[in-house]
């Protein structure tokens, strides 16, 4: 049976962006059950405190959508007992180390230069619509996987927000949810208390001046656009959602159903 957690969002102090998705209506008046999807950043800071309250949730599965170089960077997740952990390496939506070298370290011509006008939300909006296109089967795993066996679950990037964004919204949208709520649940990630640190090299005031953090921002803001950009590659490839579902990641009204019965009240 699976184990009901507080409504109130619990204070992680070593992994950002945590919630339970529970509560959110599909367009047939059901709703998702609490306790059974939780979303989140990276887990490779989790203090001995947060560990303990993850494993309070008694999760089956961690699906983990870093790539190597994130890993590198951050540190592998902690462990927990009985949990198994599927890694999944999405790509970034600002991917390529070189660029992500640059947003670490670039002077501001620099980042003027790769993210000035609307250089940066364009970035992020062409790799939602490549994750879509290019990462089925990747999506299609997970939805089998929360299908059989894999519940209660918690998915997380590095930040939380673009790669586990998505694959929440994916999952979401198989379940029926309605789409302003996936919209509203993805921009929670704006939230103070969840945003990703931006880390730079420079610890100077010019490194992190406000001009070089409105250059950033697109980077790490969660924004409609990029979802909707989403949504509307499914649609302008396969026609419909349900043929994105079907076709595109190969899961049938059967899955579905069985989706349903295990994460829907």
């Amino acid at each position: 049976m699976t184990q009901q957690i507080p409504s109130t969002e619990p204070e992680l102090s070593g992994v950002r962006n945590f919630r339970d998705v529970g509560g959110l209506p599909t367009a047939d008046g059901r709703r998702v059950r609490h306790g059974v999807l939780f979303r989140s950043g990276h887990l490779a800071h989790a203090t001995e405190e947060d560990a303990a309250f993850l494993d309070s949730l008694g999760l089956h599965t961690i699906f983990d959508f870093r790539n190597a170089s994130d890993q590198k960077l951050e540190g592998p997740d902690v462990e927990l007992p009985g949990v198994r952990n599927v890694n999944l390496p999405l790509s970034d939506p600002a991917d390529g180390s070189e660029f992500w070298k640059m947003v670490r370290d670039g002077e501001i011509e620099q980042l003027r230069e790769i993210l000035g006008g609307d250089k940066g939300a364009n970035r992020m909006i062409a790799s939602y619509r490549t994750i879509v296109k290019e990462r089925t089967a990747e999506h299609s795993q997970v939805l089998r996987s929360l299908a059989e066996d894999s519940v209660p679950a918690l998915m997380h990037c590095a930040a939380g927000k673009d790669r586990a964004g998505l694959s929440i919204a994916v999952t979401l949208l198989a379940l029926g949810v309605e789409r302003e709520a996936i919209v509203t649940d993805y921009l929670e990630s704006n939230a103070k208390h969840r945003r990703y640190q931006v880390r730079r090299s420079s610890s100077s005031a010019a490194g992190y001046s406000p001009e070089v953090m409105e250059l950033l921002g697109p980077l790490f803001d969660a924004r409609a656009e990029y979802l909707t950009a989403a949504f509307e590659t499914a649609e302008e490839t396969w026609g419909s959602v349900d043929a994105y579902l079907e076709q595109g990641l190969g899961i049938t009204p059967e899955i579905r159903e069985r989706l349903r019965e295990r994460l829907l009240d």
